[in-house]
Order: C-alpha cells, then structure tokens, then sequence
C-alpha cells in the first residue's frame, strides 16, 4: 500500500482551503484519509499554515511520501530539512533537427 501526504480540497468555489492528510495514494483527493496532520489556507493574507510537526515527523519516518506541494509547505514550516542542491528543471528538451 503506497501512503502520501498529499493536500484535500474543502471550502466553496473559488475559496479553496485545504487539509494536510495521510491517505493511500489510490484513493480519490476528497476521499477516505488515514490521518489529518494539519491545514492550508491560502486566501489569507499572509497563507495560513499550521501543522502538527511531531505528527508529520513520525508519518515522514514512517515512509510516508510527500506531494511536491506538501513537500515545500513541510520545508517552509522546518519539518523538513532544506535541500542543499537544487531539482533539475522539469522541462521537455527538444530534439534539433
């Protein structure tokens, strides 16, 4: 079974707000969740962030895979340490005819 910290969407249209949640990576976004670490709201002004960091550690250490967004909100929040190499770009290169 593959676990992930993934985001959820609540909230009404065009204001979204989000849950922090641990759920198997097979079941839909606003399905069923194993456990609910915290939540993101990204209308106010700053975003309002708040995490239970000793639960996220001990899921992370679990074996539990972040999203890529989750993955930045956990580093922004110090969950996570700062990666010190930076990601190759994500692009498609073409071939040249």
């Amino acid at each position: 079974m593959a676990v992930k910290m993934r985001l959820t969407r609540l909230g009404d249209k065009k204001s979204p707000f989000y849950r922090i949640v641990i759920a198997d990576s097979r079941t839909a976004r606003d399905g069923s969740c194993i456990d609910k670490v915290g939540h993101y709201n990204p209308i106010a002004n700053p975003a309002e962030i708040v995490i239970d960091k000793e639960k996220a550690a001990d899921w992370l250490k679990k074996g539990v895979q972040p999203t890529d967004t989750v993955k930045n909100i956990l580093i922004n929040e110090g969950v996570l340490p700062k990666p010190t190499k930076l990601s190759p770009a994500k692009t498609k290169v073409r071939k040249k005819k």
